[in-house]
């Protein structure tokens, strides 16, 4: 029975995926291998927390309703983790050297409301639903909140034993697409999750310093990007002026898309200004400037409805990545402990 959710879900991102047609690269048409070891309403089947999925979507749209930022937030959470030692809610843990004190997740937010669903789930099934799990599903109903299409996420993920800064590898914003398409392929993604994932940034914001060299000095020129538009180039350097210190670049911030950003609305805005050379940051700009992401930018800004359709597929390929089951992990009591570690356990 748990093989029958994967396999529906599958041939319904087969279908939907036909369509993409790129002359020199082949589209993923399904999830990674890990996920074979996921299933659709894991926690209902196994009649444990049959519920699961309607406390954590109450939970978030309570936040949500408060503040529209958290969907890029745990959009932003749920990457930091998959996307470093696959999903299994390291992220999370506190400690000296953990991947959330990395210099690269420096900023992350969201916590919060991963911390308040953990809690209203131990009240009702202590010891049954993994942070892993609560962290995709969050993501999910925040991104559906904010006008994404509400996927389905295969369930049954455990959480890690351990969480190492020195296993964060997550690129900085300022990286070039070779790199960043480079990065995406080592985790076993491809050139089309690489478009269609970086369309989250349709939401958010980033930091001066990221952007600096776009503004004042491009590679090396003394001069500024010549593919930026000029008016966003004005407005960039009236909100990011040259003469900034250390703690004005850390703290000073840009929507990465100036029209929409504050909205914080799901949508193709993204791909847009692309077309029109008003990316904020330079890997953006650049999926111009290669055929496939170019093709893949060109039918997004397009077709919302495609868009749409392929984010919920790559999101699911990154939400499977590396995923943890039976003993290889944990159900955490407190998603910022390891069960061994866990002060609050006796």
């Amino acid at each position: 029975m748990e093989r029958e959710g994967y396999l529906l879900f599958s041939l319904v991102v087969f279908v939907g995926v036909l369509s993409l047609h790129l002359s020199r690269t082949e589209a993923a048409i399904g999830l990674p291998p890990d996920a074979k070891y996921l299933t659709r309403k894991y926690y209902k089947k196994l009649n444990t927390c049959a519920n699961v999925e309607a406390f954590v979507k109450h939970q978030v749209q309570v936040y949500w309703n408060k503040d529209h930022s958290i969907t890029a937030k745990l959009v932003k959470l749920l990457y930091a983790d998959c996307m470093v030692n696959g999903c299994d809610a390291s992220i999370l843990l506190d400690g000296s050297y953990t991947e959330k004190t990395a210099p690269q997740n420096a900023g992350l937010g969201a916590f919060i409301i991963i911390d308040k669903i953990k809690t209203v789930l131990e009240d009702r099934c202590p010891g049954i639903v993994s942070c892993s799990d609560i962290l995709n599903l969050a993501a999910r109903d925040a991104l559906h909140l904010a006008g994404a299409p509400s996927y389905p996420v295969l369930l049954g993920r455990r959480d890690g034993f351990e969480s190492k800064a020195a296993w964060v590898d997550l690129p900085s914003p300022s990286i070039s697409w070779e790199a960043g398409l480079a990065y995406f392929q080592s985790k076993g993604l491809d050139v089309q999750d690489f478009a269609t994932l970086l369309g989250a940034h349709t939401m958010g914001i980033t930091h001066c310093n990221y952007i600096r060299d776009r503004l004042y000095n491009f590679n090396n020129t003394g001069k500024p990007d010549p593919t930026m538009d000029t008016s966003l180039l004005d407005k960039l350097r009236q909100q990011c002026p040259q003469k900034m210190n250390k703690i004005q670049e850390q703290n000073q911030t840009v929507y990465l898309t100036q029209k929409n950003g504050p909205k914080y609305w799901f949508n193709t805005a993204y791909y847009n200004n692309v077309l029109l050379h008003q990316s904020v940051l330079g890997v953006d700009q650049q999926l111009l400037f290669n055929y496939d992401t170019n093709q893949l930018t060109l039918e997004y800004a397009g077709s919302n409805e495609q868009f749409r359709r392929r984010f919920s597929l790559s999101i699911s390929r990154m939400g499977s990545l590396k995923v943890l089951t039976g003993n290889k992990g944990e159900i955490r009591r407190n998603c910022h402990f390891t069960n061994k570690n866990n002060p609050h356990i006796k």
